[in-house]
């Protein structure tokens, strides 16, 4: 996620100090003057997140001091908000799924709330570094709870050993795990621009250094990161259980789990 934020950052060539452009005429020889050769040609700060207006000492200064600040703080931000889902991944339930034979329906994820988890260790040394990563941090967790509320199983055959079942009553059995990209789920609170223009709203500070730039590359960042995590987490030891009608009738035989129930205790993506 930070190489990928640092990428997409790096994308908007943003020069600095901005609005600057070379004097002429007798300024320009003045400027040329003021500084010595060595001076006029210094190394800039790498990876270029931003680009000096020349390789002037001064803009270069500019740029590597802008460098280390932005870049620790994609690297930080980035760096939270991955912990913070590490986290919810394994604190995270699914309750009320529906058995009926070897298919589950339904259900609901249950996890704890982004925001304090990322705000553990996002950065806040600074007014502004704590100003950004609120504005982060609430507008992640806020979508991420909308997101996860979606997430429902649509009709899937987690248990195909219930379709002849030769107990009464089949035990608690896990699922046939199966990608989270395989369950119904609405992923618009999660889109990228979404998410920034709240960002802006949340900072309230529209005059922030290069603030819709960050929120830009963040957002683009945690998008790449979630499409990864819904193709490659998977949903795995929802234990189903249920009763088996055919098996109360007078001459028992094995048959499908009827009215069943399922349940995911945390720790089930994986």
């Amino acid at each position: 996620m930070q190489q990928a934020a640092r990428a997409k950052f790096m994308g908007f060539s943003l020069k600095v100090p901005s609005n600057w452009s070379e004097p002429a005429g007798e300024a320009g020889k003045q400027f040329g003057d003021a500084f010595t050769a060595s001076e006029k040609s210094t190394a800039p700060g790498m990876p270029p997140l931003f680009q000096p207006q020349s390789m002037n000492k001064y803009h270069t200064d500019t740029q590597k001091m802008l460098v280390g600040k932005f870049g620790s703080f994609i690297d930080g931000m980035c760096s939270a908000i991955c912990s913070a889902w590490g986290q919810w991944q394994s604190l995270a339930s699914m309750a009320g799924v529906i058995v009926a034979g070897p298919v589950a329906t339904l259900g609901q994820v249950v996890g704890p709330p982004l925001m304090p988890l990322i705000m553990a260790s996002a950065p806040k040394a600074s007014p502004n570094e704590l100003k950004y990563s609120t504005a982060i941090a609430n507008v992640i967790s806020t979508a991420w709870l909308a997101y996860t509320a979606t997430i429902k199983i649509p009709g899937l055959p987690f248990w195909p050993m219930f379709t002849m079942c030769p107990s009464p009553v089949a035990p608690p059995t896990p699922n046939t795990p199966v990608p989270v990209i395989a369950l119904t789920q609405v992923t618009a609170p999660l889109m990228p621009n979404v998410m920034k223009m709240q960002m802006q709203g949340m900072l309230g500070d529209p005059m922030a250094p290069y603030h819709d730039k960050l929120f830009e590359a963040i957002c683009d960042a945690f998008d790449k990161s979630f499409k990864l995590w819904q193709a490659s987490t998977m949903v795995t030891n929802v234990l189903g259980i249920g009763a088996v009608p055919s098996m109360a009738l007078p001459i028992p035989v094995p048959g499908p789990v009827a009215a069943g129930t399922a349940m995911m205790p945390p720790g089930g993506f994986k």
